[in-house]
This record gives structure tokens, sequence and C-alpha cells, in this order.
């Protein structure tokens, strides 16, 4: 039986990286006829070691015989001044230059194991910051389709780029008010926008994007019909859009113990949490970039010790701080007098913490990963978003979906614009709300996270949606 291959392109990052290869093994599990090759692109050095480790650990899975990684050989970056400009641009740049890397590697390719033949090559499925490549699918004359690897409101809004820019023909403002987005249920504040929305570079790189993924045979969103049926309502109705499947929630719940010296660390965090009362412990992560001042971290552990509970506190060294000495940067004595309380690490394993049953709620990023794995486990967050389009899935979380406990939505990570501190005070609120056994947003996300679990089952919505799309694939 002859193989039928599809080529996946993600974007060099892990986060981009394990949605795509988890979406990977859902096709080749559902059909045997099925196989992927995924090709890398690594981003420039010092790149990140755990991209390596994934894929060293997802290719001795089960599924690993039907699915190959292709590491693409490094070419010279964007310069320094564009990745200054914009990072949503320096990525997409970056991804363009490699096409004809890519198409290479396609025409190519011909070392399957144990196949008698070369499998058939039946599409390409590319990342949100890979739409130049559907230039290559069109000259290889093969099928193109979007894996979304953030929610169905956020590409909505891409969409609501082009029309924006036709009406006024420039980047957003801070003061430009609301905005009647179709993907969103509510008005949607100017504040709230995605943080490239307000550079030029980064508006036009994405608003090119969006323009592009119409040119698609289908798009793919990591997320459940029934969590965002709002926004998954009003792209499927879009006349102007290609099919859309909702696939996901796409997790990785087998995500590494530990890594290096974080071993023995997660194993004293595990032992904590193992003696603490069911749903009694706040855990506050913010990402691999979330970064936070002095002033900041001093105004959180004032807010964590009024509060009076249970806490797991992950920090990021503070930037350019004239010291890193976490006794030296929080209010004097908070450490001895909350050892008995909390703990402060640095690395978190993240998975593990929410899906444990001593985890109460989750102060996050908002991230989008970050966001279905809390409501995956059921676990409500409270909203502090820092940068990329964390605000907006806040705001969606808040407003739309009624997810969340606000704390902030428009909280600028570095941005000397905007450099208001958010107070002890509100961040106690915050917490007291969301923490409250009373509050009906606990049985709320609760009840969710049972929904978007059975939708990955047979019978459930993305279990069907997937489905269709594999007809789809066969067919053409």
């Amino acid at each position: 039986m002859r193989k039928l291959e599809l080529v996946f392109v993600p974007a060099p990052s892990i986060g981009h990286l394990v949605s795509i290869c988890k979406f990977a093994e859902k096709l080749v599990n559902r059909d045997e006829r099925l196989c992927v090759t995924i090709l890398i692109i690594r981003p420039p050095p010092p790149w990140d070691s755990s991209i390596d480790a994934y894929i060293k650990r997802s290719s001795s899975a089960p599924e690993g015989s039907r699915i190959r990684y292709i590491t693409l050989a490094q070419i010279e970056p964007p310069s320094s001044e564009e990745l200054a400009k914009s990072i949503e641009k320096y990525i997409s740049l970056l991804i363009a230059n490699y096409r004809p890397l890519v198409k290479d590697a396609i025409i190519s390719n011909k070392s399957w194991p144990d196949t008698d033949s070369n499998p058939k090559i039946i599409g390409l499925v590319f990342d949100m910051f890979c739409s130049s490549m559907i230039d290559v699918a069109n000259e290889l004359d093969i099928p193109s389709y979007l894996f979304f690897t953030s929610g169905a409101g956020f590409l909505g809004f891409l969409f609501y780029l082009s029309v924006w820019h036709d009406q006024f023909g420039r980047e957003f403002n801070r003061s430009d008010g609301d905005f009647n987005i179709a993907a969103y249920a509510h008005p949607v504040p100017s504040k709230v926008l995605p943080t490239f929305a307000f550079v030029k570079e980064g508006y036009d790189s994405f608003r090119n994007h969006g323009v592009r993924f119409k040119e698609t045979k289908g798009i793919l969103i990591n997320t459940v019909a029934e969590f965002e049926s709002h926004a998954v309502n009003s792209l499927a109705s879009d006349p102007e859009l290609p099919p859309v499947y909702t696939v996901g929630f796409l997790l990785d719940l087998e995500a590494q113990k530990g890594k290096g010296n974080s071993k023995s660390e997660h194993k004293e965090i595990m032992k904590w949490l193992d003696q603490q009362p069911p749903s009694s412990v706040l855990f506050l992560c913010f990402g691999s970039e979330g970064v936070f001042e002095p002033s900041q971290l001093i105004e959180m552990a004032i807010g964590l010790e009024r509060s009076e509970v249970r806490f797991l506190w992950s920090i990021r060294p503070p930037v350019n701080a004239e010291t890193t000495n976490l006794e030296e940067i929080l209010p004097e004595g908070f450490l001895e007098r909350t050892k008995n309380k909390g703990i402060i690490c640095g690395w978190a394993p993240q998975v593990d913490i929410l899906a444990h049953k001593a985890t109460g709620a989750f102060i996050s990023h908002c991230g989008w990963n970050s966001t279905i794995e809390s409501l995956w486990h059921g676990v409500p967050i409270v909203t502090w978003p820092l940068y990329a389009e964390q605000h907006i899935n806040a705001f969606q979380l808040v407003k739309d979906l009624e997810m969340a406990v606000e704390l902030t939505l428009d909280y600028r990570m570095h941005n000397t614009d905007h450099c208001e501190i958010v107070k002890a005070e509100e961040m106690e609120k915050a917490i007291r709300c969301t923490m409250d056994t009373e509050n009906p947003l606990r049985k709320r996300v609760k009840d969710t996270g049972e929904i978007c679990r059975k939708a990955l089952m047979e019978g459930g919505s993305s279990f069907i949606s997937l489905g269709r799309f594999i007809e789809t694939i066969l067919d053409s």
C-alpha cells in the first residue's frame, strides 16, 4: 500500500513545534496510510536546546515510525536591525528565506525506510508565521493548509486587519477606542490589541499573513469548537475563508519531568504539592520570556502575603537589576515569613503542576499553550498578559468566555510608554476572588475542561473535525 505524505513546516519555536507535532501524531494514528515529514527550521543561534530534546523524545514514540524530522541547513538570518523593529517581521522574513530549501527538501526527499516506493505528497501544512510557504506549495502543485497554533479569536483578529487597513490604511493606536470584530462577542478595546498591532512592521507582517491564509485549502485551529463557539462560528460562516477544522486541544501532556539541574527541583515541587490540601495552591508562572522589574516583584510579594494563600511562584531573574538575589529584591523578611506557605522556584514543570489536585488557580501571561493547559486541567486563570497576542487572549477569556478573573489586561512588559505597576491591593483582590470556593467561575472552568477532553474522544467535535480533514486530503 502506497503511503500518503503530508509535509509540515513549523515556526522555529518550541511552543509552535509541540502543537504541530501533536497534530501530526493524531493524523498518523487515525489513518495508517498517512505519514508526515516535519521540516525543522532552526532559530538563529543560540537556539533553544529544548527543540532538539523534544524531537529526540518525539522520534522515539510509537508514532515515530511514520513521522520523521529533517533539519534544514542554516542560512544567514535577517539583520539585527529587522529584529529591533519587529520580532514578528523578523521571524516571517527568516522563514521566507527558507523557501528554496523547503522546496528542494520536498523534491529530493526519497528516503522513507521500509517502503517499496516513495509516498505521494498530498499537502503542505504550515505554521502561522510561514504563509510564504504557500509559494512552494503552488510551485509544486500541492495543496496548502494553515495550522494555527493559537485560538480562533486571535485568528479572527488577523483577518480583521485587512478590514481595518481598507478603512484607515495604518497600524493601530492605543487611543483608537473599541472595535467590533466578528470573532469576538464584545467590542474589543484598543488597549488589549496584540503588541505587534501598534508597530508598523509587525502590523504589516501579520496583515499579509492574514491575506495569504485565505489562499489555502483549509485552516486547522488548535481549539475546541464548544470552547470558542462564537469565534469558530464567525470563521466558519465567512464565505471568503476556506474550510475551518477545530482539532484541539493539542497538548504535550508527557512533557519532560525536568531538565538538567531542574530534575531535583521538580521532585521537591511535586513532593511539596502532595502535602497541600486540594485546590489550595496558587500557581504563578509567566512563560520563558516573562520577566518583571524588582519594583513589580515587590508588589507581587506583598499581594501574595496579604492574600494568605499557599503559592508556588516561578520567577525569572530581573533584567539589568543590580542583583538577582531574591532576598535582596523581595520585601525584607518575605521569604522567611512565607517559607511554610509557599515555594519560589526558577524553572517550573507547568503541566505537572496544573494537573496536580492541590493547584487551585493560575496567574498566567495567557499565552495560548498555557491557557489551554490550564483549562484542560480545570484550573481557573488570573490574567496578567505581557506581550505578543496575550492581551487579546486575556480579554477573550474574561469578557467573551468568562473563564478567567481579570487582574490586568493591558500590562506591557518592558514598555517605556506604559510603566504602570500592578499594585498589591489589586493582586490580593483578584487572588481572593479566584480562590473563593463559592465563585461560580471555578465550576465553569472545571466543566469546560471536561468538555474539551471529550472533544478529542471518539464522537467528540475535535475527533469529528479531524476525520473531516482526513477525508478531504485523501480525496484531493
